[in-house]
Protein backbone atom coordinates (compact mmCIF):
# COMPACT_ATOMS: atom_id res chain seq x y z
CA UNK A 1 0.00 0.00 0.00
CA UNK A 2 1.02 3.76 -0.54
CA UNK A 3 1.57 5.53 2.40
CA UNK A 4 -0.95 7.80 3.08
CA UNK A 5 -3.61 6.48 0.62
CA UNK A 6 -7.03 4.64 1.70
CA UNK A 7 -7.88 1.62 0.05
CA UNK A 8 -10.55 3.23 -2.17
CA UNK A 9 -12.21 2.60 -5.46
CA UNK A 10 -10.68 4.80 -8.18
CA UNK A 11 -12.96 6.54 -10.61
CA UNK A 12 -11.30 7.65 -14.22
CA UNK A 13 -12.45 10.28 -16.67
CA UNK A 14 -10.94 10.74 -19.58
CA UNK A 15 -12.56 14.64 -20.49
CA UNK A 16 -10.67 15.51 -23.73
CA UNK A 17 -10.05 19.32 -24.03
CA UNK A 18 -11.51 21.33 -21.46
CA UNK A 19 -10.29 25.04 -20.01
CA UNK A 20 -8.63 25.59 -16.95
CA UNK A 21 -11.31 27.37 -15.33
CA UNK A 22 -13.97 24.78 -16.21
CA UNK A 23 -11.56 21.91 -14.82
CA UNK A 24 -10.93 23.81 -11.42
CA UNK A 25 -14.74 24.61 -11.20
CA UNK A 26 -15.26 20.56 -11.84
CA UNK A 27 -12.25 20.06 -8.92
CA UNK A 28 -13.78 21.95 -6.56
CA UNK A 29 -17.32 19.96 -7.05
CA UNK A 30 -15.76 16.48 -6.76
CA UNK A 31 -13.53 17.76 -3.24
CA UNK A 32 -16.00 18.79 -1.67
CA UNK A 33 -17.91 15.63 -1.70
CA UNK A 34 -14.93 13.78 -1.54
CA UNK A 35 -14.05 15.24 1.23
CA UNK A 36 -17.49 16.06 3.37
CA UNK A 37 -18.24 12.18 3.01
CA UNK A 38 -16.56 8.65 4.02
CA UNK A 39 -17.80 6.66 0.85
CA UNK A 40 -15.26 5.19 -0.96
CA UNK A 41 -14.48 7.03 -4.11
CA UNK A 42 -11.83 8.73 -5.40
CA UNK A 43 -11.25 10.31 -8.96
CA UNK A 44 -8.68 10.83 -11.65
CA UNK A 45 -9.48 13.72 -13.86
CA UNK A 46 -7.18 13.04 -17.12
CA UNK A 47 -8.10 16.05 -19.56
CA UNK A 48 -5.74 18.12 -21.59
CA UNK A 49 -6.18 22.02 -21.47
CA UNK A 50 -5.87 25.07 -23.77
CA UNK A 51 -3.11 27.17 -23.62
CA UNK A 52 -2.59 28.46 -20.00
CA UNK A 53 -0.02 29.28 -17.59
CA UNK A 54 0.03 28.80 -14.18
CA UNK A 55 1.38 29.76 -10.72
CA UNK A 56 1.54 27.67 -7.43
CA UNK A 57 2.07 29.74 -4.06
CA UNK A 58 5.94 29.65 -4.10
CA UNK A 59 6.16 31.47 -7.39
CA UNK A 60 7.80 34.91 -7.81
CA UNK A 61 6.85 37.61 -10.37
CA UNK A 62 9.88 37.52 -12.27
CA UNK A 63 9.95 34.01 -13.54
CA UNK A 64 6.41 34.76 -15.68
CA UNK A 65 8.87 36.47 -18.59
CA UNK A 66 6.13 38.49 -20.15
CA UNK A 67 3.63 40.81 -19.72
CA UNK A 68 -0.53 39.79 -19.43
CA UNK A 69 -0.33 42.36 -22.02
CA UNK A 70 1.46 39.53 -24.71
CA UNK A 71 -0.69 36.65 -23.11
CA UNK A 72 -3.55 38.10 -23.93
CA UNK A 73 -2.43 38.82 -27.70
CA UNK A 74 -1.41 35.11 -27.78
CA UNK A 75 -4.63 33.84 -26.02
CA UNK A 76 -3.12 32.31 -23.11
CA UNK A 77 -4.87 32.81 -20.01
CA UNK A 78 -3.50 33.10 -16.84
CA UNK A 79 -4.28 32.02 -13.49
CA UNK A 80 -3.03 32.35 -9.70
CA UNK A 81 -3.72 28.89 -7.83
CA UNK A 82 -3.68 27.72 -4.44
CA UNK A 83 -1.40 24.55 -5.31
CA UNK A 84 2.29 24.01 -4.39
CA UNK A 85 4.82 24.74 -6.85
CA UNK A 86 5.97 27.28 -8.77
CA UNK A 87 5.16 28.59 -12.22
CA UNK A 88 4.11 26.35 -15.33
CA UNK A 89 2.61 26.06 -18.87
CA UNK A 90 -0.47 23.56 -19.69
CA UNK A 91 -1.65 23.55 -23.49
CA UNK A 92 -2.23 21.51 -26.16
CA UNK A 93 -0.26 17.96 -26.58
CA UNK A 94 0.21 17.69 -22.88
CA UNK A 95 -1.90 15.17 -20.12
CA UNK A 96 -2.98 16.96 -17.18
CA UNK A 97 -3.87 14.74 -14.59
CA UNK A 98 -5.98 15.46 -11.39
CA UNK A 99 -6.40 12.87 -8.53
CA UNK A 100 -9.07 14.08 -5.96
CA UNK A 101 -7.97 11.56 -3.23
CA UNK A 102 -8.92 11.63 0.28
CA UNK A 103 -5.82 10.82 2.24
CA UNK A 104 -5.60 8.75 5.85
CA UNK A 105 -3.40 11.05 6.81
CA UNK A 106 -3.38 14.97 5.48
CA UNK A 107 0.24 15.27 6.49
CA UNK A 108 1.67 12.82 4.24
CA UNK A 109 1.90 14.72 1.40
CA UNK A 110 5.46 14.19 0.65
CA UNK A 111 4.99 10.86 -0.02
CA UNK A 112 1.32 11.21 -2.12
CA UNK A 113 3.86 13.22 -4.54
CA UNK A 114 6.37 10.82 -4.67
CA UNK A 115 3.51 8.05 -5.54
CA UNK A 116 2.78 10.26 -8.39
CA UNK A 117 6.37 10.44 -9.73
CA UNK A 118 6.60 6.53 -9.42
CA UNK A 119 3.68 6.42 -11.59
CA UNK A 120 4.78 8.96 -14.26
CA UNK A 121 7.98 6.88 -14.19
CA UNK A 122 7.04 3.69 -14.76
CA UNK A 123 4.28 4.79 -17.50
CA UNK A 124 7.52 6.17 -18.97
CA UNK A 125 9.69 3.19 -18.64
CA UNK A 126 6.68 1.44 -20.34
CA UNK A 127 6.98 4.17 -23.46
CA UNK A 128 10.94 2.85 -23.53
CA UNK A 129 11.62 5.90 -21.71
CA UNK A 130 14.09 6.32 -18.94
CA UNK A 131 13.58 8.72 -16.37
CA UNK A 132 14.44 10.32 -12.64
CA UNK A 133 13.27 12.33 -9.44
CA UNK A 134 15.28 14.72 -7.99
CA UNK A 135 16.18 14.74 -4.16
CA UNK A 136 15.17 18.24 -3.37
CA UNK A 137 13.09 18.75 -6.28
CA UNK A 138 9.48 17.66 -7.18
CA UNK A 139 8.54 16.28 -10.99
CA UNK A 140 10.24 13.44 -13.40
CA UNK A 141 12.94 14.02 -15.89
CA UNK A 142 14.78 12.57 -18.50
CA UNK A 143 18.15 12.65 -20.48
CA UNK A 144 16.93 15.54 -22.58
CA UNK A 145 15.38 17.26 -19.99
CA UNK A 146 12.09 17.46 -17.23
CA UNK A 147 9.12 16.03 -18.87
CA UNK A 148 6.32 16.39 -15.69
CA UNK A 149 5.61 18.30 -13.54
CA UNK A 150 3.65 18.11 -10.17
CA UNK A 151 1.67 20.28 -7.73
CA UNK A 152 -0.54 19.43 -5.45
CA UNK A 153 -2.94 21.23 -2.73
CA UNK A 154 -4.63 19.40 0.26
CA UNK A 155 -7.64 20.71 1.82
CA UNK A 156 -9.79 19.00 4.51
CA UNK A 157 -7.76 15.48 3.81
CA UNK A 158 -8.58 15.42 -0.13
CA UNK A 159 -5.76 16.56 -2.76
CA UNK A 160 -7.17 18.08 -5.96
CA UNK A 161 -4.53 19.78 -8.90
CA UNK A 162 -1.86 17.26 -9.91
CA UNK A 163 0.20 16.67 -12.61
CA UNK A 164 1.00 17.30 -16.43
CA UNK A 165 2.66 15.36 -18.67
CA UNK A 166 4.30 16.45 -21.80
CA UNK A 167 3.18 14.12 -25.03
CA UNK A 168 3.36 16.04 -27.97
CA UNK A 169 6.20 18.00 -28.84
CA UNK A 170 4.52 21.36 -28.11
CA UNK A 171 7.09 23.39 -26.07
CA UNK A 172 7.09 26.96 -26.98
CA UNK A 173 5.15 28.33 -24.24
CA UNK A 174 7.45 27.31 -21.71
CA UNK A 175 9.51 29.87 -23.32
CA UNK A 176 7.44 32.79 -21.62
CA UNK A 177 8.49 31.90 -18.01
CA UNK A 178 11.38 30.09 -16.10
CA UNK A 179 9.38 26.50 -15.63
CA UNK A 180 8.92 25.62 -12.27
CA UNK A 181 10.70 29.00 -11.21
CA UNK A 182 14.46 27.65 -12.81
CA UNK A 183 15.53 30.00 -15.92
CA UNK A 184 18.14 26.84 -16.63
CA UNK A 185 15.70 24.30 -17.17
CA UNK A 186 15.37 22.27 -19.81
CA UNK A 187 11.85 20.96 -21.02
CA UNK A 188 11.01 18.05 -23.35
CA UNK A 189 8.43 16.07 -24.37
CA UNK A 190 7.73 11.78 -25.12
CA UNK A 191 7.63 12.93 -28.64
CA UNK A 192 11.05 13.86 -28.43
CA UNK A 193 11.99 10.00 -27.87
CA UNK A 194 8.88 8.93 -29.83
CA UNK A 195 7.18 10.48 -32.40
CA UNK A 196 4.36 7.69 -32.95
CA UNK A 197 3.20 7.57 -29.29
CA UNK A 198 -0.80 8.77 -28.60
CA UNK A 199 -2.96 10.75 -26.37
CA UNK A 200 -4.61 7.17 -26.11
CA UNK A 201 -2.23 4.73 -25.44
CA UNK A 202 -0.07 7.45 -22.60
CA UNK A 203 -3.51 8.42 -20.94
CA UNK A 204 -4.19 4.49 -20.55
CA UNK A 205 -0.89 3.57 -19.68
CA UNK A 206 -1.40 6.66 -16.55
CA UNK A 207 -4.40 5.29 -15.46
CA UNK A 208 -3.56 1.46 -15.03
CA UNK A 209 -0.35 2.45 -13.62
CA UNK A 210 -1.92 5.29 -11.19
CA UNK A 211 -4.50 2.19 -10.73
CA UNK A 212 -1.68 -0.56 -9.75
CA UNK A 213 0.57 1.65 -7.84
CA UNK A 214 -1.85 3.16 -5.60
CA UNK A 215 -3.14 -0.38 -5.12
CA UNK A 216 -6.83 0.35 -5.30
CA UNK A 217 -9.01 -2.72 -4.78
CA UNK A 218 -11.33 -1.18 -7.80
CA UNK A 219 -11.52 0.86 -10.92
CA UNK A 220 -13.93 2.18 -13.06
CA UNK A 221 -12.60 3.90 -16.07
CA UNK A 222 -15.01 5.82 -18.35
CA UNK A 223 -12.80 7.71 -21.41
CA UNK A 224 -14.41 10.64 -23.74
CA UNK A 225 -13.65 9.91 -27.21
CA UNK A 226 -10.01 11.26 -28.20
CA UNK A 227 -9.86 13.72 -31.27
CA UNK A 228 -8.11 12.22 -34.68
CA UNK A 229 -4.76 15.17 -33.15
CA UNK A 230 -4.68 13.35 -30.06
CA UNK A 231 -5.04 9.54 -31.37
CA UNK A 232 -2.90 10.46 -34.39
CA UNK A 233 -5.20 9.23 -37.27
CA UNK A 234 -7.39 10.15 -39.73
CA UNK A 235 -10.80 8.95 -37.83
CA UNK A 236 -13.81 10.43 -38.50
CA UNK A 237 -16.85 10.84 -35.99
CA UNK A 238 -20.20 9.65 -37.63
CA UNK A 239 -21.94 13.12 -36.32
CA UNK A 240 -18.99 15.11 -38.23
CA UNK A 241 -20.07 12.51 -41.65
CA UNK A 242 -23.94 13.34 -40.99
CA UNK A 243 -23.33 17.27 -40.84
CA UNK A 244 -21.16 17.53 -43.96
CA UNK A 245 -24.34 14.85 -45.51
CA UNK A 246 -26.06 17.93 -45.15
CA UNK A 247 -28.21 15.88 -42.60
CA UNK A 248 -29.73 18.21 -40.07
CA UNK A 249 -30.64 21.02 -43.23
CA UNK A 250 -34.07 21.63 -43.83
CA UNK A 251 -33.80 20.43 -47.31
CA UNK A 252 -31.82 17.70 -47.03
CA UNK A 253 -32.37 14.96 -49.16
CA UNK A 254 -31.37 11.26 -49.49
CA UNK A 255 -33.65 10.14 -46.90
CA UNK A 256 -32.60 6.33 -45.88
CA UNK A 257 -35.70 3.53 -46.64
CA UNK A 258 -37.14 2.12 -43.43
CA UNK A 259 -39.18 -1.02 -43.33
CA UNK A 260 -42.13 0.32 -40.96
CA UNK A 261 -40.66 2.92 -39.49
CA UNK A 262 -37.71 0.75 -39.01
CA UNK A 263 -34.11 1.24 -40.53
CA UNK A 264 -31.46 -1.93 -41.35
CA UNK A 265 -30.17 -3.66 -38.25
CA UNK A 266 -32.35 -1.52 -35.97
CA UNK A 267 -34.27 -3.24 -33.11
CA UNK A 268 -38.36 -4.24 -33.97
CA UNK A 269 -40.28 -1.49 -32.12
CA UNK A 270 -41.69 -2.34 -28.86
CA UNK A 271 -45.54 -2.31 -27.64
CA UNK A 272 -45.27 1.21 -26.05
CA UNK A 273 -44.23 3.33 -29.07
CA UNK A 274 -47.38 3.38 -30.12
CA UNK A 275 -48.48 6.67 -28.97
CA UNK A 276 -52.17 7.43 -29.35
CA UNK A 277 -52.63 10.98 -31.22
CA UNK A 278 -54.92 13.13 -28.57
CA UNK A 279 -56.18 15.77 -31.11
CA UNK A 280 -58.89 17.04 -28.57
CA UNK A 281 -59.71 20.75 -27.65
CA UNK A 282 -56.95 21.24 -24.95
CA UNK A 283 -54.66 19.94 -27.83
CA UNK A 284 -56.08 22.13 -30.49
CA UNK A 285 -56.16 25.40 -28.31
CA UNK A 286 -52.55 25.12 -27.53
CA UNK A 287 -51.42 24.61 -30.93
CA UNK A 288 -53.60 27.79 -31.98
CA UNK A 289 -52.26 30.12 -28.86
CA UNK A 290 -48.56 29.38 -29.98
CA UNK A 291 -49.42 29.79 -33.42
CA UNK A 292 -50.92 33.16 -32.73
CA UNK A 293 -48.28 34.24 -30.22
CA UNK A 294 -45.51 33.00 -33.18
CA UNK A 295 -43.77 30.68 -30.49
CA UNK A 296 -41.93 28.04 -30.97
CA UNK A 297 -42.38 24.71 -28.53
CA UNK A 298 -39.25 21.86 -28.39
CA UNK A 299 -42.13 20.06 -28.78
CA UNK A 300 -42.99 19.80 -31.49
CA UNK A 301 -39.26 20.86 -32.93
CA UNK A 302 -37.89 18.06 -31.58
CA UNK A 303 -40.49 15.62 -32.25
CA UNK A 304 -41.22 15.00 -28.58
CA UNK A 305 -43.40 11.51 -28.18
CA UNK A 306 -45.45 13.23 -25.36
CA UNK A 307 -46.45 15.97 -26.94
CA UNK A 308 -50.16 14.57 -27.02
CA UNK A 309 -50.32 13.99 -23.68
CA UNK A 310 -48.73 17.24 -22.33
CA UNK A 311 -50.44 19.65 -24.69
CA UNK A 312 -53.62 17.85 -23.92
CA UNK A 313 -52.95 18.58 -20.25
CA UNK A 314 -52.49 22.41 -20.89
CA UNK A 315 -48.32 22.20 -20.74
CA UNK A 316 -45.54 22.92 -23.20
CA UNK A 317 -41.50 23.65 -22.94
CA UNK A 318 -41.21 26.97 -25.54
CA UNK A 319 -38.26 27.09 -27.75
CA UNK A 320 -37.13 30.94 -27.56
CA UNK A 321 -34.24 32.61 -29.84
CA UNK A 322 -35.79 30.75 -33.10
CA UNK A 323 -36.16 27.22 -34.37
CA UNK A 324 -31.81 26.69 -36.36
CA UNK A 325 -29.83 25.75 -33.70
CA UNK A 326 -25.91 26.35 -35.03
CA UNK A 327 -25.10 22.94 -33.36
CA UNK A 328 -25.71 19.48 -34.85
CA UNK A 329 -26.70 16.53 -32.19
CA UNK A 330 -27.33 13.10 -33.49
CA UNK A 331 -30.69 12.80 -31.69
CA UNK A 332 -32.27 15.85 -32.38
CA UNK A 333 -34.33 17.01 -34.63
CA UNK A 334 -34.14 20.84 -34.84
CA UNK A 335 -32.63 22.51 -37.55
CA UNK A 336 -29.17 22.96 -37.69
CA UNK A 337 -28.09 26.32 -40.32
CA UNK A 338 -27.44 29.62 -39.87
CA UNK A 339 -30.27 31.32 -37.46
CA UNK A 340 -31.96 34.68 -37.95
CA UNK A 341 -31.73 38.11 -35.49
CA UNK A 342 -33.72 37.84 -32.28
CA UNK A 343 -37.06 38.61 -31.76
CA UNK A 344 -36.76 41.45 -28.95
CA UNK A 345 -40.99 41.28 -28.15
CA UNK A 346 -41.06 37.10 -27.76
CA UNK A 347 -39.81 37.18 -23.75
CA UNK A 348 -43.13 39.29 -23.42
CA UNK A 349 -45.00 36.60 -26.31
CA UNK A 350 -43.82 34.16 -23.88
CA UNK A 351 -44.76 35.72 -20.72
CA UNK A 352 -48.25 36.23 -22.45
CA UNK A 353 -48.90 32.58 -23.47
CA UNK A 354 -47.56 31.25 -19.74
CA UNK A 355 -50.54 33.59 -18.01
CA UNK A 356 -53.48 32.53 -20.82
CA UNK A 357 -51.97 28.87 -19.91
CA UNK A 358 -52.68 29.50 -16.44
CA UNK A 359 -48.91 27.42 -15.73
CA UNK A 360 -47.70 27.74 -12.43
CA UNK A 361 -44.71 26.07 -13.60
CA UNK A 362 -43.39 27.19 -16.84
CA UNK A 363 -40.15 24.94 -18.87
CA UNK A 364 -38.42 27.67 -21.32
CA UNK A 365 -35.20 26.15 -23.45
CA UNK A 366 -33.61 27.51 -26.73
CA UNK A 367 -31.52 26.56 -29.54
CA UNK A 368 -27.91 27.07 -29.08
CA UNK A 369 -26.99 30.60 -30.57
CA UNK A 370 -23.29 30.55 -30.83
CA UNK A 371 -23.22 33.02 -33.61
CA UNK A 372 -24.27 35.66 -30.12
CA UNK A 373 -21.66 36.64 -28.37
CA UNK A 374 -22.91 35.84 -24.84
CA UNK A 375 -24.62 32.62 -26.52
CA UNK A 376 -27.97 34.56 -25.72
CA UNK A 377 -27.83 34.53 -22.31
CA UNK A 378 -28.99 37.86 -21.91
CA UNK A 379 -31.95 37.51 -23.97
CA UNK A 380 -32.83 34.07 -22.13
CA UNK A 381 -32.62 35.87 -18.90
CA UNK A 382 -35.21 38.65 -20.23
CA UNK A 383 -37.53 35.77 -20.96
CA UNK A 384 -37.48 34.79 -17.53
CA UNK A 385 -37.52 38.42 -15.96
CA UNK A 386 -41.06 38.94 -18.20
CA UNK A 387 -42.88 35.61 -17.20
CA UNK A 388 -41.79 35.84 -13.53
CA UNK A 389 -43.12 39.69 -14.03
CA UNK A 390 -46.43 38.79 -15.62
CA UNK A 391 -46.83 35.38 -13.68
CA UNK A 392 -46.29 36.29 -9.92
CA UNK A 393 -47.19 32.66 -8.19
CA UNK A 394 -45.07 30.55 -11.66
CA UNK A 395 -42.29 28.49 -11.19
CA UNK A 396 -39.94 28.58 -14.03
CA UNK A 397 -37.46 26.33 -15.17
CA UNK A 398 -34.75 26.55 -17.74
CA UNK A 399 -32.83 23.79 -19.95
CA UNK A 400 -30.43 25.68 -21.16
CA UNK A 401 -27.07 25.18 -23.49
CA UNK A 402 -23.88 25.09 -22.33
CA UNK A 403 -22.78 28.58 -23.25
CA UNK A 404 -19.07 26.96 -24.66
CA UNK A 405 -18.80 27.37 -20.81
CA UNK A 406 -18.49 31.29 -20.25
CA UNK A 407 -19.25 31.90 -16.88
CA UNK A 408 -20.54 35.85 -17.51
CA UNK A 409 -23.30 33.79 -19.69
CA UNK A 410 -24.44 31.42 -17.39
CA UNK A 411 -24.27 34.11 -14.38
CA UNK A 412 -27.00 35.91 -16.55
CA UNK A 413 -29.24 33.11 -16.09
CA UNK A 414 -28.26 32.40 -12.35
CA UNK A 415 -29.04 35.99 -11.71
CA UNK A 416 -32.28 36.01 -13.33
CA UNK A 417 -33.45 33.68 -10.57
CA UNK A 418 -35.08 30.44 -12.42
CA UNK A 419 -36.65 28.24 -9.87
CA UNK A 420 -34.77 24.92 -12.13
CA UNK A 421 -31.63 25.42 -13.89
CA UNK A 422 -31.63 22.30 -16.41
CA UNK A 423 -28.45 21.41 -17.95
CA UNK A 424 -28.35 18.13 -19.56
CA UNK A 425 -25.18 15.84 -20.22
CA UNK A 426 -27.19 13.62 -23.04
CA UNK A 427 -25.39 10.28 -22.79
CA UNK A 428 -22.05 8.56 -21.63
CA UNK A 429 -18.86 10.19 -21.80
CA UNK A 430 -17.59 7.44 -24.42
CA UNK A 431 -20.50 8.29 -26.92
CA UNK A 432 -20.13 12.42 -26.34
CA UNK A 433 -18.21 13.25 -29.14
CA UNK A 434 -19.78 11.02 -31.21
CA UNK A 435 -23.44 12.47 -30.81
CA UNK A 436 -22.63 16.27 -29.15
CA UNK A 437 -20.52 18.19 -32.13
CA UNK A 438 -19.48 20.54 -29.85
CA UNK A 439 -20.37 19.94 -26.24
CA UNK A 440 -18.50 17.98 -23.72
CA UNK A 441 -18.85 15.68 -20.50
CA UNK A 442 -16.86 17.37 -18.66
CA UNK A 443 -17.54 20.63 -19.50
CA UNK A 444 -21.43 19.93 -18.96
CA UNK A 445 -20.21 18.22 -15.23
CA UNK A 446 -18.52 21.49 -14.66
CA UNK A 447 -21.54 23.53 -15.14
CA UNK A 448 -23.50 22.21 -13.18
CA UNK A 449 -21.24 22.34 -10.25
CA UNK A 450 -20.87 25.97 -11.08
CA UNK A 451 -24.32 27.13 -10.92
CA UNK A 452 -24.63 25.62 -7.67
CA UNK A 453 -21.17 26.80 -6.20
CA UNK A 454 -22.47 30.61 -6.78
CA UNK A 455 -25.16 30.51 -4.51
CA UNK A 456 -28.20 29.46 -6.76
CA UNK A 457 -30.70 29.04 -4.48
CA UNK A 458 -33.29 27.01 -6.83
CA UNK A 459 -32.54 23.10 -8.02
CA UNK A 460 -30.27 22.36 -10.53
CA UNK A 461 -31.06 19.14 -13.08
CA UNK A 462 -30.05 17.22 -15.87
CA UNK A 463 -30.88 14.54 -18.82
CA UNK A 464 -29.66 11.54 -20.10
CA UNK A 465 -30.31 9.08 -23.30
CA UNK A 466 -30.29 5.71 -23.47
CA UNK A 467 -30.38 3.33 -26.72
CA UNK A 468 -27.81 5.13 -28.18
CA UNK A 469 -24.68 2.79 -27.81
CA UNK A 470 -24.18 2.76 -23.79
CA UNK A 471 -24.18 0.20 -21.54
CA UNK A 472 -26.11 -0.24 -18.16
CA UNK A 473 -22.46 0.15 -16.30
CA UNK A 474 -21.72 3.61 -17.90
CA UNK A 475 -24.82 5.16 -17.18
CA UNK A 476 -24.59 4.42 -13.66
CA UNK A 477 -20.98 5.67 -13.51
CA UNK A 478 -22.45 8.96 -14.98
CA UNK A 479 -25.23 8.88 -12.51
CA UNK A 480 -22.76 8.87 -9.42
CA UNK A 481 -20.37 11.73 -11.09
CA UNK A 482 -24.07 13.21 -11.58
CA UNK A 483 -24.56 12.59 -7.31
CA UNK A 484 -21.13 13.95 -6.38
CA UNK A 485 -22.04 17.40 -7.92
CA UNK A 486 -25.39 17.67 -5.78
CA UNK A 487 -27.39 17.95 -8.62
CA UNK A 488 -31.40 17.63 -7.50
CA UNK A 489 -33.76 15.71 -11.08
CA UNK A 490 -32.19 13.74 -13.05
CA UNK A 491 -34.33 12.39 -16.08
CA UNK A 492 -33.45 9.10 -18.28
CA UNK A 493 -35.85 7.95 -21.34
CA UNK A 494 -35.23 6.07 -24.57
CA UNK A 495 -33.68 7.41 -27.39
CA UNK A 496 -36.12 8.02 -30.12
CA UNK A 497 -34.78 8.64 -33.72
CA UNK A 498 -36.96 11.30 -34.90
CA UNK A 499 -36.19 11.16 -38.54
CA UNK A 500 -34.85 7.96 -40.49
CA UNK A 501 -31.70 10.76 -41.21
CA UNK A 502 -30.88 10.78 -37.67
CA UNK A 503 -28.55 8.39 -35.73
CA UNK A 504 -29.93 4.32 -35.88
CA UNK A 505 -31.28 3.01 -32.23
CA UNK A 506 -29.24 1.07 -30.96
CA UNK A 507 -31.54 -0.86 -28.42
CA UNK A 508 -34.77 -0.72 -26.66
CA UNK A 509 -33.69 -0.31 -22.68
CA UNK A 510 -36.48 -2.96 -20.99
CA UNK A 511 -38.71 -1.12 -18.25
CA UNK A 512 -36.74 -2.98 -15.56
CA UNK A 513 -33.66 -1.12 -16.45
CA UNK A 514 -35.36 2.57 -16.49
CA UNK A 515 -36.56 1.14 -12.62
CA UNK A 516 -32.93 -0.01 -12.17
CA UNK A 517 -31.82 3.60 -13.09
CA UNK A 518 -34.11 5.46 -10.86
CA UNK A 519 -32.93 2.73 -7.82
CA UNK A 520 -29.26 2.88 -8.26
CA UNK A 521 -29.04 7.10 -8.74
CA UNK A 522 -31.39 7.65 -5.77
CA UNK A 523 -29.14 5.29 -3.62
CA UNK A 524 -25.74 7.55 -4.89
CA UNK A 525 -27.98 10.53 -3.24
CA UNK A 526 -29.89 12.12 -6.43
CA UNK A 527 -33.04 13.59 -4.76
CA UNK A 528 -35.06 12.50 -7.44
CA UNK A 529 -34.64 10.27 -11.06
CA UNK A 530 -37.63 10.57 -13.02
CA UNK A 531 -36.92 7.22 -15.33
CA UNK A 532 -38.98 5.98 -18.01
CA UNK A 533 -38.94 5.02 -21.39
CA UNK A 534 -41.14 7.92 -22.50
CA UNK A 535 -38.97 10.40 -20.10
CA UNK A 536 -37.64 13.60 -21.55
CA UNK A 537 -36.39 16.41 -20.17
CA UNK A 538 -39.36 18.41 -19.24
CA UNK A 539 -41.70 15.45 -18.73
CA UNK A 540 -43.55 15.70 -15.57
CA UNK A 541 -41.14 18.97 -14.84
CA UNK A 542 -43.36 20.28 -12.51
CA UNK A 543 -44.12 16.53 -10.23
CA UNK A 544 -40.49 16.51 -10.02
CA UNK A 545 -39.53 19.63 -8.74
CA UNK A 546 -42.15 19.41 -6.15
CA UNK A 547 -40.84 16.37 -5.27
CA UNK A 548 -37.44 17.64 -4.24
Amino acid sequence: MVSGISLRKLNVRWLGKLPYSEAYDLQLGLHKDISNNYEDDDYLLLLEHDNVITSGRSSKDNNLLVSQEILDQMSIDFFETDRGGDITFHGEGQLIGYPIIRLQDPKKVVPFVRSIENVLIQSLKELSIDSYTKEHDTGVWTSMGKIASIGIKVSKWTTYHGFSLNIFDKLEGFELINPCGNEYESVTSIQSFNDTVSFDEVSKIVSNNFFKLFEYSEVDEQFSQFTPKQLKSNKEFNIDKMVAAGVFKPSSKGIPITIKGVLPNEPKRPEWMKVKANLGNDYRSLKNLLSEKKLNTVCEEASCPNIYECWSMGTATFMIMGDVCTRACGFCDVKTGKPGTLDLGEPKRVAESVKAMQLTHAVITSVNRDDLEDGGSQFFADTIYEVKKLNNKCDVEVLIPDFKGDRLAIDNIIKASPEVINHNLETVPRLQREIRTSASYGRSLSLLHYVKSQGFEGKTKTGLIVGMGENKEEVASVLKDISKLNVDIVTIGQYLRPTAKHRPIDRYAPEEEFEYYKFIGESFGIPHVESGTLVRSSYHAKDSFASV
